[in-house]
């Protein structure tokens, strides 16, 4: 696990922001699952991911697809980063954002490019669904 003062595993591109400062304020704290729009909540999961925190994925994920849990990630996984392709609000509640997730398994490189549709419910985004792009 990396210290809180570490770059964000999200790596929001202003200024390499600190984990702490970044999507660590949504999984634990005042702020915690209040990522304030769908990209925001999909940087976080992400982040979620890279620090197993499964709670988080599944408290922020929509009650009308969670799984009931979440696997964790086979040993010696390692994320290798996070890119955002798009964002587009539908309408106030409603949005969805495509992404690239990078990750290493085994000396195998593996790559997520997904398009995530998001709700937002009493003012909470969760995650929805996705594609595979």
């Amino acid at each position: 696990m990396t210290s809180t003062a570490e770059p964000c595993p999200c790596r929001l591109p202003a200024a390499a922001p600190a984990y702490a400062a970044c999507c660590g304020r949504y999984h634990a704290g005042a702020l915690a699952l209040q990522a304030p729009d769908a990209e925001s909540l999909m940087r976080s999961r992400y982040s979620a991911y890279v620090r197993g925190l499964a709670d988080y994925l599944l408290q922020t994920w929509h009650q009308s697809t969670r799984p009931a849990s979440i696997e964790p990630d086979p040993p010696g996984l390692r994320w290798l980063g996070l890119e955002i392709k798009a964002c587009a609000s539908t309408d106030a509640a409603h949005a969805s954002v495509e992404f690239v997730a990078r990750s290493k398994l085994g000396g195998r490189a593996h790559r997520l490019h997904e398009t995530s549709r998001f709700v937002r419910e009493d003012g909470r985004w969760y995650y929805l669904d996705g594609t595979l792009d």
